[in-house]
């Protein structure tokens, strides 16, 4: 996980930030930027394969396949930049300029990794905004974090570190809480949740590594798309 990640995913979020902040959006959010495959499985069951510029709503559980990434930008400015073999459920969101009081912003990491930067739902409805993982929830104070499941997933990086759910923040603050106790991140800490353990704090970074494509670090940072042109996503039958 390296610093240079976290700087890519800030700049963009900053960026998306702008464009938010000037008029009341829709409750979704798009795909942009995208190598590799990315497909979403929809609450009535039908799959589909994805596309930059593709339409996410909530209740949707979006995939990454091997060796694919995918970065989703959320109409409040928020950003999730997805692993290969990742699989995320956006279980509620919303956001209204406007309306404050129905912020919601819950997901849930079924696989694989991620790389989060909160947008206006996580700064102004804090309390509002959830990751859940196979051993805890993750609550933020404004922050840029990532959190990679190796409770659930064995493969790669995860075959030398103990089955849990790693995570990590670059700026603010996160609450990782599980039924057996609470722990607090800043900017700079790691922490380990295993199955039915206290949440620890772990004094060394754990090596997960974050290595998209040069092709999708370059567009990030200049804000184009590697997959550029039209909507192409398909449906699988």
């Amino acid at each position: 996980m390296s610093s240079l990640s976290f700087r890519i995913l800030g700049l963009a979020a900053a960026s998306a930030l702008l464009v938010a902040s000037g008029a009341a959006l829709a409750s979704n959010a798009t795909v942009t930027q995208l190598s590799g495959t990315l497909s979403v499985k929809k609450p009535d069951g039908s799959v589909r394969i994805l596309s930059q510029k593709s339409q996410i709503e909530s209740g949707d559980t979006i995939n990454t396949e091997h060796d694919s990434y995918a970065q989703i930008k959320f109409s409040d400015g928020a950003q999730l930049t997805l692993k290969p073999n990742t699989a995320v459920k956006i279980d509620n969101f919303k956001f209204a300029e406007e309306k404050p009081q129905d912020d919601s912003f819950l997901y849930s990491l079924v696989k694989g990794g991620l790389r989060a930067v909160t947008g206006i739902v996580g700064k102004r409805s804090k309390d509002k905004y959830q990751l859940g993982t196979a051993t805890a929830t993750i609550g933020i104070r404004g922050t840029t974090f990532s959190a990679d499941d190796c409770a659930s997933n064995r493969g790669g990086d995860c075959q030398r570190l103990d089955a849990a759910v790693y995570v990590g923040v670059a700026d603010g603050e996160i609450v990782v809480r599980n039924g057996q106790g609470e722990l607090g991140l800043t900017a700079g800490q790691f922490g380990q949740i295993a199955p039915n353990q206290r949440p620890l704090f772990l004094s060394t970074d754990p090596g997960l590594q974050f290595t998209p494509p040069a092709t999708f670090i370059q567009s990030v940072m200049a804000g184009s798309v590697v997959n550029a042109g039209k909507n192409l996503e398909c449906s699988i039958r």
